[in-house]
């Protein structure tokens, strides 16, 4: 069976992939049957680029993405595209729902993205509050604490001046 799924390239702690179609049997990095394209996980967002029409047809004969290149497929519009040709549609028809996928995939990304500061932002303020409210409840046991010891200091003053023997 043939499988498109990954293959790895590039530096150690560095790596980038190529998307290719290769044996199920195949150790990951082995001789492939194709090339499809590349992945790059290191920029913001995340390059890639695939052949839909080689991608397509690969999927047309059985092949069976990975589950990351099926994102990377749904992500990019081949998935969309593939099921649009399926209904026979014309090719503007399917190029401009392809692209108008890709606006939107490309929007959501940056709106997830602004949610997740936003998240993270909330996350560091709630954590600086309960900071300062932990650092001042110290330093108002602290200060009790301080004046207990005054009050009681007073009051062993006061009783030992009560006892001592008056001259």
């Amino acid at each position: 069976m043939v499988k498109l799924r990954l293959r790895r390239k590039g530096r150690m702690h560095a790596p980038t992939y190529d998307i290719v179609a290769i044996s199920s049997r195949k150790k990951r990095d082995a001789d492939f049957l194709e090339r499809l394209g590349y992945y790059d996980p290191h920029t913001q967002p995340s390059t890639f680029k695939i052949n839909a029409e080689r991608a397509i047809h690969w999927l047309n004969v059985g092949a069976q993405p990975s589950d990351v290149v099926r994102c990377l497929l749904s992500y990019d519009g081949v998935l969309l595209r593939r099921a649009l040709q399926f209904k026979n549609l014309p090719e503007e028809e399917i190029n401009a729902k392809v692209e108008a996928h890709r606006e939107f995939s490309k929007k959501n990304y940056f709106r997830l993205k602004e949610q997740r500061a936003k998240r993270e932002k909330a996350r560091a303020e709630r954590k600086a509050a309960e900071e300062a409210a932990a650092k001042a409840a110290e330093e108002a046991a602290a200060k009790a604490a301080e004046e207990a010891a005054a009050k009681a200091a007073e009051e062993a003053a006061a009783k030992a001046a009560e006892e001592a023997p008056a001259e």
